[in-house]
């Protein structure tokens, strides 16, 4: 059954009913027990176990998943892009990742310890990796669209998604797809055949005792590359020798989706005691993945004809390690119900290249690097108590509860052959995937301390009141103070009107703080520079005028209702506005001859032509709604269901940090947040989506259409010399189609096709493509990959 994210899934209905009760009780947005969607007083999407599988999401990645479903949710796949090639990140309501908290069975779960510098959407964000949580352990998914920072604490400024484990206390399931891409690639006309996927996913339960269960399981998928790269044009800055220009009219490069191959284990369980119970759930995952980086050619700085006599396309690598783990003990205690647990959560991501040399050491240079390794870790312990109290003669419900949470996160340096210079006057380090070396190790930890206060009442039968107030103390910048005041009322029993009002924080994540890496991006007149990520504590940093990082501060406000017109009829319309104060974001990268000779003049600076460091640079405002539509009704012995969602977010930067004078002693042209990061922020990600869908289901057959509908974005870079290239991309839409029937009662056949109509984004112009060999740019959720195929068996015993 699909829901477009509307308010909440209702519970099963038997085909030919056409009513939809929102009773399904949800957990998110509050600390206060037993909510449904439909009086919550800010909007939640429930994405059940059954929508999130029939979305066709590739490789069973639950991220994408959870973006065909939820209108204001946009996961996008990058290319080109250093390590954003290998861990995905989403947006909220247009937001940053980073803003947007994630839940495992409602606690926190820690983010990857990869900064994405080198992505668009998202750039200098560390989110949670959804991908690295199985799509086979979802119960459900409910995404939070509100601000919810005084009842979870930082990062809850866009929402809220929180993951439910499976925690079906019997039988057994394993499902297994395969699927590839046909589609017909325009810039070299031709049809090709890629991204061949291949996934299997078991699990299986038990009872423990009266009334516990264990439930655990696996998922594994192996991916294929896919490339849609263009015919060289050979850019105009590589010299014209004949082994260079011998390559034009070829594809040298890649512009795709990585190969991956990953397996991930989870479990979840609870243990019935004479009074109240233990529980304990987790997943741990290992995946390896290779991006594309840009080709090197024969005759230039950054390669050796004798061990690469016709140039060389490096390939990054990934070796991402994640480990999630909780256990706890939930009881009465007195008048209160108690839940005590802990949590520890640790992400190692080790990034490679291969295929590639450092030109700088000659011809015994390995072809083969490990260039640097990113770790973090978090625990976090809570002490959460709710219970029922009467305040001024009203029936109310408290809760309260305690917070501590230790977080570490590090770098590690590569071997010495990723950054070593050796004896030749030639590009130094390892080509595709520079390496880190000791001097550019870092380490940085925190202690954080909160306790929180919520209370919910109702003066009458139809009012609803929420008010939380949060305490944080963070011990490397100090104190928090976050408040949230929400309610709904029952105009009638049909129509309920809801809002909030809320501030939120955001702590800089320890890799905005630590967090360094050396990559090649574009420079002048669009060639390429050697570009470094500087922690802010660095010489060379604060030289340049970076300051310690503060918290990001937010204030939202949101209104709405919900209404249920007619029978199996179901509708919402929220619109809201979040101002973001002191947002962190990268700085402009600052290259030029000043800037060069300037930082190969310091102490670690050598061979570096562009940097970049974390600012506190901007103020945004964003506003918009969602409006969603579901319609449930009987039609020819089966139910259909017809479901539309809309949802429109705009960014606008309203404030601006004065550039540091250093900076403009360098270059009076320089500007601590350039046009690129304007870019990043107000217009990349598209500001409108829609969704539509029609699925209509029997006892044994469920057949399924769903129309996505993406807004426009834009493109700009910084070329430097006042050259930067603009270009919008129209709107695009992807129809995606889905058939099941049910070949016995315990075995169930499905085929399906992601967008079946092969559309793509509009191709980059000129100024843009990159000589011809990039001819798609990755901002639009629609992709680069075109269409998809699949077909899926799924057992049950």
């Amino acid at each position: 059954m699909l829901s477009l994210a509307v308010l909440a899934l209702v519970h099963a209905q038997e085909p030919g009913d056409p009513t939809a009760q929102l009773s399904e009780i949800i957990v998110t947005g509050s600390r206060l027990p037993s909510r449904t969607a439909t009086e919550s007083p800010a909007p939640i999407d429930v994405l059940s176990r059954e929508d999130l599988v029939s979305t066709g999401a590739v490789g069973d990645e639950l991220g994408q998943a959870i973006s065909v479903l939820a209108p204001s949710f946009n996961f996008p796949r990058q290319s080109n892009s250093g390590t954003s090639d290998h861990i995905r990140a989403g947006q909220l309501r247009g937001l940053s990742p980073d803003q947007t908290l994630v839940l495992v069975n409602g606690r926190r779960r820690h983010p990857s310890a990869i900064v994405n510098t080198e992505t668009k959407i998202g750039r200098g964000t560390a989110a949670v990796d959804l991908n690295t949580i199985p799509l086979g352990a979802v119960a459900r998914v409910e995404v939070l669209r509100d601000g919810a920072g005084a009842v979870y604490g930082s990062d809850a400024i866009a929402g809220v998604i929180n993951v439910i484990l499976d925690e079906r206390p019997s039988g057994f399931e394993i499902s297994t797809s395969y699927g590839f891409h046909r589609t017909n690639v325009g810039p070299i006309d031709q049809t090709l055949t890629d991204g061949e996927t291949f996934t299997l996913s078991a699990s299986g339960g038990t009872t423990l005792g009266d009334g516990g269960f264990l439930r655990g399981g696996v998922d594994y998928r192996d991916r294929n590359a896919t490339n849609r790269a263009g015919f060289d044009q050979i850019p105009f800055f590589i010299a014209p020798t004949p082994a260079n220009l011998a390559l034009a009219g070829r594809r040298n490069y890649a512009e795709g989706d990585p190969a991956v191959e990953a397996v991930n284990l989870w479990i979840n369980a609870a243990v019935p005691l004479a009074d109240g119970e233990l529980y304990g759930f987790g997943t741990v995952g290992q995946s390896d993945s290779e991006g594309a980086t840009f080709f090197r050619y024969p005759d230039g700085s950054d390669n050796l004809t004798a061990l690469y006599p016709n140039g060389f396309l490096p390939i990054t690598t990934g070796e991402d390690d994640d480990l999630g783990l909780t256990a706890g003990w939930r009881a009465p205690v007195g008048p209160w119900a108690a839940d005590l647990s802990l949590t520890y959560g640790r992400n190692e991501f080790t990034y490679g290249v291969r295929n590639s040399l450092n030109a700088s050491l000659g011809a015994s240079s390995p072809r083969e690097f490990r260039s640097g390794t990113y770790v973090f870790d978090q625990t976090s312990a809570n002490l959460d108590l709710t219970r029922a109290i009467r305040l001024g003669g009203v029936d109310a419900e408290l809760a309260t509860g305690l917070e501590y949470r230790n977080e570490n996160y590090e770098t590690r340096a590569g071997e010495a052959a990723s950054y070593a210079a050796g004896g030749l006057p030639l590009a130094i380090g390892a080509q595709g995937a520079p390496g880190l070396s000791p001097e550019d190790e870092r380490s940085a930890s925190r202690d954080v301390g909160g306790a929180y206060l919520e209370i919910g009442l109702r003066p009458t039968d139809r009012l609803l009141v929420e008010a939380a107030v949060r305490a944080e103390t963070y011990s490397d910048f100090g104190e928090t103070l976050t408040g949230k005041l929400a309610g709904s009322y029952a105009v009638t029993p049909d129509i309920h009107l809801r809002g909030a009002v809320s501030n939120s924080v955001r702590a800089p994540f320890l890799g905005q703080v630590a967090f360094t890496d050396r990559t090649v991006n574009f420079g002048a007149g669009g060639t390429l520079a050697s570009t470094r990520t500087l922690p802010v504590a660095d010489p060379i940093a604060r030289a340049l005028g970076a300051e310690d990082l503060r918290e990001e501060r937010a204030f939202n406000l949101s209104a709405g209702l919900t209404a249920e017109p007619l029978p199996g009829l179901t509708l919402s319309l929220d619109a809201f506005r979040i101002e973001v104060d002191d947002r962190i974001t990268l700085s402009d990268r600052f290259f030029g001859p000043a800037l060069e000779a300037f930082v190969q003049a310091q102490p670690g600076g050598a061979g570096l032509q562009s940097v970049r460091f974390f600012t506190n640079a901007v103020d945004t405002e964003t506003e918009g709604f969602d409006a969603v539509a579901q319609w449930r009704l009987p039609l020819a012995a089966g139910q259909l269901t017809l479901g539309a969602a809309y949802s429109y977010a705009r960014t606008d930067i309203v404030g601006f940090t004065d550039t540091p004078a250093a900076l403009t002693a360098l270059d009076p042209a320089f500007r601590l947040i350039g046009v690129e990061e304007i870019n990043t922020l107000e217009e990349a990600a598209p500001k409108w989506k829609a969704l539509v869908s029609a699925e209509w289901s029997t006892e044994r057959y469920r057949l399924l259409g769903r129309l996505n509908g993406y807004g426009s974005t834009v493109r700009v870079f910084n070329f430097g010399g006042g050259f930067e290239p603009r270009q919008e991309y129209g709107a695009e839409t992807s129809l995606d189609l889905e058939g099941s029937v049910d070949l016995t009662s315990a075995l169930t056949l499905t085929a399906g096709v992601s967008n079946a109509l092969d559309n793509y984004p509009d191709r980059s112009s000129a100024d843009i493509n990159y000589f011809g060999n990039l001819p798609y740019d990755i901002l639009s959720p629609v992709g680069i990959n075109g269409r998809y195929l699949y077909t899926r068996l799924t057992a049950r015993f």
